[in-house]
Formats: structure tokens, C-alpha cells, sequence
């Protein structure tokens, strides 16, 4: 018998909180399968079976605060077991069918509506206030699973209540309301964004790019980029160029403060803002000024992956000395990003939309794009700022600048 211990956590996070079992009692695993999650305050960790075996005892359960290295379940290798919560389900039923007859009646409380469920789909039940006997599941045997519990088209159920015995949902005719705790992450990224705008002086400039450049080259070597590289060509990947070059010539933009001291980074490393279900996560990408724009593309693309997949690991988002987010990609016109602290400075992009500019004495009808560059007052001076932004504005103009080292 051995057991099944929560991952080390660097010292920054001091606790996590157990947010679903993959796993139930007597359910047979093989080696690496993933059999819980925990989430701390900047990413979701999973917890591996350490061999093949058998979980014997549930410790923890889910919602659950835990320590590090604290104990979640027990374990026994080499023993078997049954494969999963369907098959011991369909099991009882046929070994004991006279059993189940004689149980009285399930109760209306939230136990009695789903006790013989998974950890997965009890979580999702108390969340949504939906009885799990009220819809009809996909999974083996007619289970209901996680996602049979996402149906947008159930109706809440008054009888479910949150540990607290306080109604998540409640229905009057067609109004409803639902209660749902906040996860880990989205208060920390609650508690980080107000402390910014209380701890700093943050201001925004604000300026126009003209993207047409830009868009004719990727429209002319997109396919050959692509095909050469393996990866799409997308905006970011010049945008983080631009910056990149633009913190070369500000440094006090690619700084940051700590205490009374003015840090100067001698190093690049643009974190990119990407939003996930569980809320806003900063991945990084390290060395940007030695990273070609192929490089941008990969790595952007591959944090965009783990971000959906709740896999960005702690060292992913760790440091940054600028920020990049595209609000454009939700149709965003114009906004006024909140500062990453320690950061001093983040990039705002936004909707490319047609207007018409006068070029030369003349009317024309170009894509143009909004930027704003939010800036801590305290490091940086409004024309520093306003100059940096000028400086990425020039370089996506005319990006043979950024080649050329112009």
C-alpha cells in the first residue's frame, strides 16, 4: 500500500484546492493516468498514477483545500480492480438485484439526487443545479458524464443545494439565478488586476496603425510561410517583433519596479494575455529578440493549445517584462488594458475595421487598428510612451523597417 501525495508547489503558492477526481474507489488505473486535479493560484496541476494498481481510498474530496505533498488518496499497486465507475455500477446491479429493489427511495436532497455519481459530475450538479437523474447520459451504459452535465438546455433543479444547504440555483417561471464559488484563478487574477489600478499610476496613450502593409505581405507569403515552416502567419508574431525592437530603444519601458529600486532587464521576454474557461492566464515567450518570427508562431500557437487544455505549467507564466493582449479577437474597437505587475507597460491591439483616412490629399479606405499602450507614470514619462507606441506603429507601417534594422 502506498500513497498518492499532492505534486510539490513552489514557494510562491502555498496551498491548492482539489477541483475533480478522474478516479473513483476500487477503480483500477494504469501507470500515468491522470487521476485528480488541482488548481492553485496560477495553473491546474495533475496528479499521475505512479503505477498500475488500484485506488483503494479516497482521502481528499473534491473543493477540498490541500498542502503540498499532503495525502489525496491511497494506493496499492499490481492489485485489480474495476476498470471504472460504470463497470462496478452495472456489477452491483447484476450480483444484487434484489438489494436494489429493497432500498428505500432516494431523497430529494442534493445526496439523494446524486450520490451514485462520479466526483466529476456530483462537482458539475452542485454548480449548475441540475439533477443528473433529469438528463440522459451518453456515457457507458447511460451514464451521465461531465459533459452530458454542460447541456445548455437543462432546466435547474430548486431540490440541489451547495454544501452550505443554500439553493445554487433558483427558478421563478422562466428567471433564474445560479451561485457558483469563484475558482482559485479567477481570484487571482481578480485581486491582481484591482491591486494594479489601486498600486500604480497607470495611464494610456493611445494611437492608430494603418495594417494594410501588413496584410499584403501576409497575404503574399502566407501559403509560402506556412508550407516552409509548418505554421500559419497571424499578426501577433509582427506585433511581438515590433515591440520587441520598440523595448531596445525605451529600456525604461522594459523595466520594472521593485520597492525603491529601478530594475533594467537586459532581456526580452513578451508575455502574450490568453483567455481560457478558467479565466486570464500571461504565457511567456522568452528571448523574443532572438527568436525568429516562425519561433513567435510556434510558440504562440502552442500556449494557445495549453491554455485550452488546462495544461500551462507554472514555469510557462513565470516572469515577463511586457505584455501584448489582443482584445481584437473578440471584436474590441478600443480599451484601456490593465498593467501585469511588475510590469510597467502593456500593448493593447484591437479590431482591424475599415475607415477612410486622408493619404495625401486624398480619401482612401484603409484597415485600421487602435493601439494602446498602458504605462506605469512612475518609470516611464508620457513621452517615452508616446514614443514607444510611435515606434511600433512605424515598424507594422512599413515592416521591412524591422529587418532592416531601421
Amino acid at each position: 500500500m502506498s500513497e498518492i501525495k499532492v505534486p510539490v508547489f513552489p514557494e510562491s503558492i502555498a496551498d491548492g484546492t482539489l477541483v475533480e477526481w478522474h478516479v473513483s474507489e476500487g477503480q483500477q488505473v494504469n501507470r500515468d493516468d491522470v487521476l485528480a486535479e488541482i488548481e492553485t493560484d496560477k495553473v491546474v496541476l495533475e496528479v499521475v498514477a505512479p503505477d498500475d494498481g488500484v485506488v483503494t481510498k479516497i482521502v481528499k474530496q473534491v473543493d477540498d483545500t490541500v498542502l503540498s505533498e499532503e495525502v489525496i488518496a491511497e494506493f496499492e499497486a499490481g492489485a485489480t480492480g474495476t476498470t471504472g465507475a460504470d463497470d462496478s455500477a452495472e456489477e452491483a446491479t447484476e450480483e444484487a438485484p434484489a438489494a436494489e429493489a429493497s432500498k428505500p427511495a432516494a431523497s430529494s436532497d442534493s445526496e439523494g439526487n446524486f450520490k451514485d455519481q462520479s466526483p466529476a459530475v456530483r462537482k458539475a450538479a452542485k454548480e449548475s443545479g441540475v439533477d443528473p437523474k433529469q438528463v440522459e447520459g451518453t456515457g457507458r451504459g447511460g451514464r451521465v458524464t461531465k459533459q452530458d452535465m454542460a447541456n445548455p438546455t437543462l432546466k435547474a433543479d430548486n431540490s440541489i443545494k451547495s454544501d452550505s444547504g443554500r439553493p445554487v440555483a433558483e427558478s421563478v417561471g422562466e428567471r433564474t439565478e445560479k451561485r457558483v464559488p469563484m475558482t482559485r484563478l479567477r481570484k487571482t487574477v481578480a485581486n491582481r488586476l484591482l491591486a494594479a489600478t489601486q498600486e500604480t499610476a497607470m495611464l494610456t496613450t493611445f494611437n492608430e496603425v494603418n495594417m494594410k502593409p501588413l496584410m499584403d505581405l501576409r497575404a503574399k507569403y502566407k501559403d509560402e510561410f506556412e508550407k516552409r515552416h509548418g505554421t500559419r502567419l497571424g499578426f501577433m508574431s509582427m506585433f511581438v517583433k515590433a515591440a520587441t525592437e520598440a523595448l531596445k530603444r525605451f529600456p525604461a519601458v522594459n523595466a520594472s519596479i521593485d520597492g525603491d529600486d529601478i530594475v533594467y532587464h537586459g532581456y526580452y521576454d513578451v508575455g502574450v494575455a490568453v483567455s481560457s474557461d478558467r479565466g486570464l492566464v500571461v504565457p511567456v515567450l522568452r528571448d523574443t529578440d532572438r527568436m525568429s518570427m516562425a519561433d513567435v508562431e510556434a510558440g504562440i500557437r502552442e500556449f494557445a493549445g495549453k491554455a485550452r487544455d488546462g495544461k500551462l505549467a507554472l514555469e510557462d507564466m513565470t516572469g515577463g517584462t511586457f505584455t501584448i493582449t489582443n482584445g481584437g479577437v473578440f471584436g474590441s474597437l478600443m480599451s484601456t488594458p490593465i498593467l501585469n505587475p511588475p510590469q510597467t507597460a502593456i500593448l493593447g491591439m484591437h479590431a482591424i475595421n475599415e475607415r477612410p483616412m486622408a493619404v495625401n490629399g486624398q480619401v482612401e479606405i484603409l484597415p485600421m487598428m487602435y493601439l494602446a499602450l498602458s504605462y506605469d507614470h512612475r518609470m516611464i514619462d508620457g513621452k517615452d510612451a508616446v514614443q514607444f507606441l510611435v515606434t511600433i506603429k512605424e515598424l507594422i507601417e512599413d515592416p521591412a523597417k524591422i529587418l532592416l534594422d531601421l
